[in-house]
This record gives C-alpha cells, structure tokens and sequence, in this order.
C-alpha cells in the first residue's frame, strides 16, 4: 500500500501519522472517491465500448470487474435529471437540487466514447436497434422471427417483431430510424 493509500485509509501508526499526513498533503492534491470511482468506471466504459462498439450495455454488463452497466445506466439517470432540471429552470420553475447531475466535462467524455450513451429512449430499445443494425450491416438480411438471430443476448428477432406490432407506441424519430435505417415497415 503507498503512502497516499495508507494516509487516506488511515491505517498508520500513531507515531508516523503526523508525518505521513503532512507529507501526503504537500504531495498530492485533493482526494475525492467520487472522482476516482468516476475515473475506474470510465475506463471499463472505454473498454466495454471498445471490444463490444457501443456503450449501450446491459444492467448485468462487466468490463474486467467493473459493473459497466450500472455506471452507464446511472449516468444515463443523472444526465436526464440534469436536462430535465435545466429545462425547469428556462421555464422559471424552482429547481430542488443539482446534486449528483453530470458536469458538462463529464457529459463530453462519455459523449467521446459512444455518442449513443444516453438515449432519450429506455437503453433496451437503443441497444436492441443498434445490434440489429450491426446484424443488418454484416448479414444483409433482417431478422423476422424470435430465435433467428440471438446477439449479446439480445433475441433480435423477438425485438423486431415487438417494434412492427408496438409501432403505433414508437416516437417519430423511433419510427423513422426503424423504417429509414432498419426497413421494417
């Protein structure tokens, strides 16, 4: 364990604590887990997206240890709040709390990584249309009926015949890419 490590677990000897406490202060700037917890899940994000092309991960999804689906699902809820609460303050209404929002440059780095990572759509449906694409892109050919195609886990034939019979449910912008990028109809 470092010296840094050490000092912030506390775990010195009374006699060294002084020390070791000035020491690390002078040496290392602030501490926050936030930001380190923020940094480690970050990096598995990269890594997710990079073996898998997209950021668009199930809850249940690792990445070497780190649950990337948890990390990417609650940033998705933080960066909702965080446009909802934006959108209340341009309308005059009272905004509670900012607490726990995205930062601008953190919105910018998951952004760099997927552009996809926060749908304005539930992650299931985005992930759903973006393996099918890619199955579209390397088949040619969609898939109709459940169990045709099964991706990541995902039965994109199920999800395909969901989309034609739930269509009417679908926003515009879903039934376009669905119809423009897809050609289910």
């Amino acid at each position: 364990m470092s010296v840094v490590a050490i000092a912030r677990t506390g775990a010195v000897r009374p006699a060294q604590s002084v020390q070791v406490r000035v020491r690390t202060e002078q040496q290392t700037p602030e501490w926050s887990y936030f930001d380190v917890a923020w940094e480690e899940g970050l990096a598995a994000a990269r890594g997710w997206a990079a073996e898998h092309g997209h950021l668009l991960a199930s809850l249940d999804a690792t990445y070497q240890g780190t649950k990337v689906g948890i990390f990417s699902d609650e940033r998705a809820g933080r960066r909702v709040e965080g446009c909802r609460d934006r959108a209340a303050a341009c309308r005059g209404v009272p905004v509670e709390s900012s607490a726990g929002a995205l930062s601008q440059e953190r919105r910018e780095q998951l952004e760099d990584i997927a552009p996809s990572w926060c749908p304005v759509w539930p992650v299931e449906w985005q992930r759903a249309f973006h393996l099918t694409r890619q199955h579209i892109e390397q088949d040619g050919e969609q898939p109709t009926e459940p169990g045709d195609v099964v991706h990541q886990g995902e039965d994109l034939g199920r999800w395909v015949k969901s989309v034609r019979f739930g269509w009417d449910k679908l926003t515009t912008v879903q039934q376009w890419m669905c119809e423009q990028v897809l050609g289910i109809v």
